[in-house]
């Protein structure tokens, strides 16, 4: 029930700061919206153009909008570094903003340490969810606006094979973006700082790409122990694969997939755990 209390007060605190939602909720599927509905009508006007100009019997009929594919495919793009970056803003805010206004010390008396901290990290479980659902949606609203421009007709497959793939590369999704964003609530709890729970996991996601691209280098394979424990995108890209299936997938190592599982639970748990022991000894009379 304190826990339930935690989640509550925190997620009321969050939706209070319409700054934050907005960066980090509503603006990445707003302007991908926009920018996607832009340039197919940049691209109608250029096309218009050019079929003046052709044979009637080489203007061709254009292929149906299937909307259930895209949805499929749109799961799989939620994790990308805009969505991570901007729901960062969030995430950073609720991590370390008792810090920032030094409220700690009034909170505490009110509920456990160990509640207080599930309840952050529940309210940007919410929050989280909430911009990826947003973000889904605007990607449907692309699509539907690609048919209208276009002029082209809409189906919906979405049969089994669809309607499993895509709920476990949104659920996929949606465990990289969690992970991530608890990279915030360790530099948040170290740190006391804001400016560290924004930037600190950015600079820790642009070296593991870096690293990534060097790992060939260091004699790391795709699939392998190395990889999939030092670099969680690489097996959040990896589980992607074996999901999609088809010619990547069967190149994929036996047994790649649950190291990809127990790389992307390290990076997980791992930097929950350890902000929760370390604000379990801090002191925070003067937070």
């Amino acid at each position: 029930m304190m826990l339930a209390d935690a989640i509550r007060a925190e997620t009321w605190r969050l939706l209070q700061n319409r700054t934050a939602m907005f960066w980090s909720v509503v603006f990445v599927p707003l302007i991908s919206l926009g920018l996607a509905t832009a340039s197919f009508l940049f691209i109608r006007s250029k096309m218009d153009g050019a079929m003046q100009t052709l044979p009637v019997e080489l203007k061709l009929t254009a292929s149906a909008v299937d909307l259930g594919q895209s949805l499929v495919d749109a799961a799989g793009g939620l994790a990308n570094p805009g969505v991570l970056a901007f729901l960062l803003i969030g995430a950073a805010t609720v991590f370390a903003g008792d810090y920032r206004w030094e409220t700690w010390r009034l909170i505490t008396a009110r509920n456990t340490r160990p509640n207080l901290i599930m309840g952050k990290v529940g309210a940007v479980k919410l929050m989280t969810l909430v911009g990826l659902i947003l973000l889904l949606l605007a990607s449907m609203g692309a699509d539907v606006a690609k048919g209208v421009i276009f002029g082209r007709s809409f189906t919906f497959g979405f049969g089994g094979e669809q309607a499993q793939a895509f709920g476990l590369l949104a659920l996929l999704s949606y465990v990289r973006v969690v992970q991530f964003l608890l990279l915030s609530l360790l530099a948040a709890m170290v740190t006391r700082s804001l400016l560290a729970a924004l930037f600190v996991p950015l600079v820790i996601g642009v070296g593991q790409f870096f690293l990534a691209k060097l790992s060939p280098l260091f004699g790391w394979q795709m699939g392998d122990w190395a990889t999939m424990l030092l670099l969680p995108g690489d097996a959040f890209e990896l589980l992607k694969v074996l999901i999609k299936g088809g010619m990547e997938a069967a190149l994929v190592p036996a047994g790649a997939a649950w190291r990809a599982i127990a790389g992307l639970a390290l990076w997980s748990f791992g930097p929950f755990l350890l902000a929760l022991a370390w604000f379990q000894r801090q002191d925070l009379s003067k937070e």
